[in-house]
């Protein structure tokens, strides 16, 4: 296998793809999903289940011949039972902006001194059959990783996206969207996801140690 393989992003979200182009720039090169496959819904109960969904549709819309590589992430507020959790892209409603999503979780939080968090990352990467192997399905690689931290009253920050305005990190004073991208990856749900998934690929020789 060469150094790098080619992975497909099974998202649209562009915050997103920055972000892994940056995570994973040394082991992969980075595909954008093309136009014209569409996602399914994510209608799975756990980040787990909606990642592999996207991850196995786009690799059999891709004909089983290319890397895809999904994720699944999210918000859980413990204040409010682990809401808005696997729907946070749809907080409020179908279509609505990270804005929207944020104006309506600080005012579900109004009045709540509870304000502990966590920010969720679940991937799967799908990788077709190396030559000769006669298996009909590609193998399948999951790693997960979570930031715990505390929600803000109001947002702060122009960095970042999604709830990353008012989540400040266990330890932290800046919000997410305060802090330089190198500052994020390294302690951001998304970053410890990569980390182990380049982790559990480094075991299986999938990748080059340095990666």
């Amino acid at each position: 296998m060469s150094d790098r393989m080619q992975v497909v992003l099974a998202t649209r979200n562009l915050g997103k793809a920055r972000e892994f182009g940056r995570l994973l720039g040394d082991a992969f090169i980075i595909e954008v999903l093309p136009e014209g496959i569409e996602l399914p819904p994510e209608d799975g109960l756990t980040f787990k289940e909606n990642a592999r969904k996207k991850a196995e549709a786009v690799y059999a819309a891709l004909g089983g011949k290319k890397a895809v590589l999904a994720d699944d992430s999210g918000l859980e507020v413990d204040a409010l039972g682990g809401q808005p959790g696997v729907r946070s892209a749809r907080f409020a409603g179908d279509g609505a902006s990270d804005k929207d999503n944020v104006d309506k979780l600080l005012r579900e939080m109004i009045g709540r001194t509870e304000r502990s968090a966590r920010f969720v990352c679940a991937l799967c990467l799908v990788l077709p059959p190396e030559e000769g192997d006669e298996s009909p399905t590609g193998l399948v690689v999951e790693a997960s990783g979570v930031c715990t931290g505390t929600l803000t009253e109001r947002p702060r920050g122009g960095q970042g996206f999604g709830y990353d305005p008012i989540f400040v990190p266990d330890g932290w004073e800046l919000t997410l969207a305060e802090a330089s991208s190198e500052q994020k990856d390294a302690v951001s749900h998304r970053g410890a996801a990569v980390r182990a998934l380049l982790a559990s690929l480094r075991q299986k020789g999938l990748v080059r140690s340095g990666s």
